[in-house]
């Protein structure tokens, strides 16, 4: 298409490979019908396989005073063995132990070892400091697979002295462990309480990573399929909403649902200020301040959206598109940050932006090599249409009734068919050779993301 068209560039002439389309490292996928299908079908088997998985909780005191209640979800499809042991220890349905003789329930004992930054120890059922411990199959049981991996922070693992050697010690990770992948068995993780979780990694510990306050297991057991977690109203004084929002079945987008809450639970501390209570008023106003929090960050949200339709408005693509991604960090389910994202990814080329950034001299050169790529988007602009797809399908999700979001995304799809076919068509020219000098080479990359060198071999750029 382009061989041998050449120019000299201010007494230089220098050769560079165009190869733009067909040294893509990363391809844009299109979300094809039968993949959202796969996806669904998918989603539908892991609701499947939690259906039949079992819940346990353990309620914990920090120093004699009840902090919350941690639940657990058991991975008994993938490791029924281990899930069973903990089970059983929750609710105690296996009575005495016969090598230790105490009884085999975790109720009263303590999470003896905490290393913050990693993860909190427990379940040693007959020493209390990490030596002892016995399963329900006897002092030890052997690794029953390592599937599961450490993932992230909450998963729940057994504590052991080498291969083969669980016994009742578990623990839980507070970030990701893949360290001790192979080497401890995973059986379930952290559903709700992760709040409690970290408010026990944040004890002040001693030798050995010994915890300097009790952190005791004050009563634990099994959830029945179905019925509640215990999480809200867990103090029963009529407050019902869960000590940490994360733990809310489901997180309200509306702001005045939070200021509401933010008031309701304050008066929980003030009528406990009034029964001079004060350890339980603090709790409730540190609660307070916790969904505070969450609504400073949605009012954070809703400004950052807003400015970012001004700046859009005003042509500052780049101002705009920051302003969308603070709005989406500070909230998650903001609708219209992700339109707003959506819009900016999917803003067309501008032509002007172009003669601005390169003198006339070189346009016409560039104009000749990249004619077919300016009348789309170029290699990174063809990335920001399959972001802003993804952004739009986000907030259709949150407003799926949403004429305009619908529109968008229909246009935004046709447009990334459009690019895919153009950019496989001129993968069919893969040899294309034009002239340029090192400057031009340098502008062609910082324009478009390809993948140029200059002189007499061209490369591309990642070789």
């Amino acid at each position: 298409m382009f061989r041998n068209i050449g120019g000299r560039v201010n007494g230089h002439l220098q050769c560079i490979h165009y190869s733009i389309f067909n040294s893509f490292s990363h391809t844009p996928r299109l979300v094809l019908k039968n993949t959202e299908r796969k996806r669904r079908l998918e989603r539908e088997r892991e609701r499947e396989r939690e259906m039949g998985r079992r819940r346990c909780f353990l309620n914990i005191s920090i120093g004699e005073e009840l902090e919350g209640r941690i639940v657990v979800e058991l991975f008994n499809d993938v490791v029924p063995k281990t899930a069973e042991n903990f089970r059983a220890l929750c609710t105690g349905d296996k009575g005495i132990a016969p090598n230790t003789g105490v009884p085999l329930h975790f109720k009263g004992s303590c999470f003896h070892r905490i290393i913050k930054g990693f993860m909190i120890q427990g379940g040693d059922i007959s020493a209390g400091d990490g030596t002892g411990g016995e399963s329900i199959y006897g002092l030890k049981f052997e690794d029953e697979n390592f599937e599961l991996k450490h993932e992230r922070k909450g998963m729940l693992s057994m504590a052991n002295s080498g291969p083969n050697t669980n016994g009742s010690q578990f623990f839980i990770t507070t970030t990701r462990t893949s360290h001790l992948d192979g080497k401890h068995v995973v059986f379930g993780k952290v559903v709700k309480g992760m709040g409690v979780v970290r408010s026990i990694e944040h004890v002040t510990t001693g030798d050995d990573d010994r915890p300097t306050l009790d952190v005791k297991i004050v009563d634990c057991g099994e959830i029945p399929e179905g019925e509640d977690d215990g999480i809200s109203n867990f103090f029963k004084d009529g407050d019902t909403y869960p000590d940490w929002p994360a733990d809310l079945d489901e997180s309200p987008n509306e702001l005045e649902w939070w200021t509401e809450s933010v008031n309701n639970i304050k008066t929980f501390g003030n009528d406990y200020y009034k029964k001079q209570d004060y350890k339980m008023a603090q709790k409730k106003y540190r609660k307070a301040l916790r969904y505070l929090d969450i609504c400073l960050r949605k009012t954070k949200s809703q400004i950052f959206t807003n400015s970012s339709a001004c700046k859009l408005k005003l042509g500052d693509l780049k101002g705009a598109l920051l302003d969308t991604e603070f709005a989406v960090r500070d909230g998650e389910n903001n609708a219209k940050a992700l339109f707003r994202q959506g819009q900016e990814l999917f803003f067309p080329l501008n032509i002007s932006v172009l003669l601005l950034v390169i003198n006339v001299s070189h346009f016409l050169l560039l104009l000749l090599c990249c004619f077919r790529v300016l009348t789309y988007q170029a290699y990174m602009a063809l990335h920001d249409i399959d972001a802003a797809v993804e952004s739009f399908k986000k907030a259709l999700t949150l407003e799926p009734n949403d004429a305009g979001i619908k529109k968008e995304l229909a246009a935004a799809r046709k447009k990334l068919i459009g690019a895919i076919k153009r950019k496989r068509h001129i993968a069919r020219c893969s040899n294309n050779i034009c002239y340029a000098s090192a400057s031009q080479s340098r502008e062609l990359n910082s324009l478009f993301g390809g993948y140029y060198s200059y002189g007499n071999v061209g490369y591309p750029m990642d070789q």
